[in-house]
């Protein structure tokens, strides 16, 4: 989580500088053009999504743990491991580490809060990292 935050803010920030001029391929050999500001929101979704119930109710970050995944007392208590597996995002590793890997809540906010008008404006390089640290832009 710490390493994919930090490629999300920093994804923002290129993009603030570059906009929509640059772009790169994403995924690598699909021949599709994005700009740094879609390849962050994308990485964002996927990071978020691995806390959020699919569409069979299920939430990636609780793998095989029944009791978290349907138990009706424990299926809203969502868990914050030190790390995720790769293929699936069972969360692996303490499941009480609610420094870096709590700061999904700042994507989450992010993702909902910065637009690419924000981004492209004379204070981007401020709101970006007013967003990162969960303030609102003025």
């Amino acid at each position: 989580m710490p390493v994919n935050l930090l490629l999300f803010i920093s994804l923002l920030r290129l993009y603030a500088y570059y906009g929509d001029d640059f772009t790169v391929e994403c995924p690598v050999g699909s021949g599709q053009q994005r700009t740094l500001f879609e390849i962050a929101n994308e990485l964002g979704e996927r990071l978020t999504s691995l806390f959020l119930r699919d569409s069979n109710g299920r939430r990636p970050v609780n793998g095989t743990a029944e009791k978290f995944q349907s138990d009706p007392h424990w299926r809203d208590l969502v868990l914050f491991y030190e790390y995720f597996h790769g293929d699936h995002g069972a969360g692996i590793g303490a499941s009480h580490q609610t420094g870096w890997t709590g700061c999904v809540a700042r994507i989450i906010q992010s993702l909902g809060l910065l637009t690419k008008e924000m981004l492209l404006s004379p204070n981007a390089e401020m709101t970006v990292l007013k967003a990162a640290a969960g303030k609102r832009s003025s």
